[in-house]
């Protein structure tokens, strides 16, 4: 009777070590959104062709960057907004810009565009125009994971990535992030 109820109790140990639905991998996500400009902008982009800068923009699913994207040339100076960590100045003119100006809960913005806590405390903003003749990449944010409890989902929202964005912007005009409670 003792080895029976030993070998019971093995088999059920074992049996509560492995969950199925913890073992699988999770699905990937296919792309939300389109890459065309909106109507408004139709006038300020063209399309053209550069591979290189597209591979440039594109990241795995769960590790960032964009899902999908297509490549643009400026025809006009449009206004790009950016939202950066003032504890590194060099932030101010990274990779990844918007063409909306951000508002609303930043968690919400997070969200929207895939920023880590640990990227960004996001308590600065950029408000900057991108020359005409610059090529950037318009597309949707891929998946990303900050942690074990927080991973972001791709998202429809347009994201800019612009290369050498010191170089490409300029006008540009800085916010101070401040806090607020509602």
């Amino acid at each position: 009777m003792k080895k029976i109820v030993s070998a019971l109790l093995v088999v059920a140990i074992q049996g509560c070590v492995h969950d199925p639905v913890k073992d699988t991998p999770a699905p990937v996500a296919t792309c939300v959104g389109n890459t065309h400009v909106s109507e408004a902008l139709s006038h300020s982009f063209e399309p053209v062709q550069d591979d290189a800068l597209l591979t440039q923009s594109i990241g795995e699913p769960l590790k960032g960057k964009l899902c999908q994207g297509k490549v643009y040339k400026s025809t006009t100076e449009v206004t790009v907004y950016r939202a950066w960590n003032s504890t590194n100045p060099q932030s101010q003119f990274g990779q990844w810009w918007a063409l909306k100006k951000p508002a609303g809960l930043i968690a919400n913005y997070r969200k929207d565009y895939e920023i880590c806590y640990q990227w960004s405390p996001l308590d600065k903003m950029a408000k900057c125009t991108l020359k005409a003749g610059t090529k950037v990449v318009i597309g949707n944010g891929q998946s990303a994971t900050c942690s074990a409890y927080l991973t972001y989902p791709v998202s429809p929202e347009q994201q800019v990535f612009l290369l050498d964005a010191v170089d490409r912007v300029g006008d540009c005009q800085v916010f101070d992030g401040v806090m607020e409670w509602r």
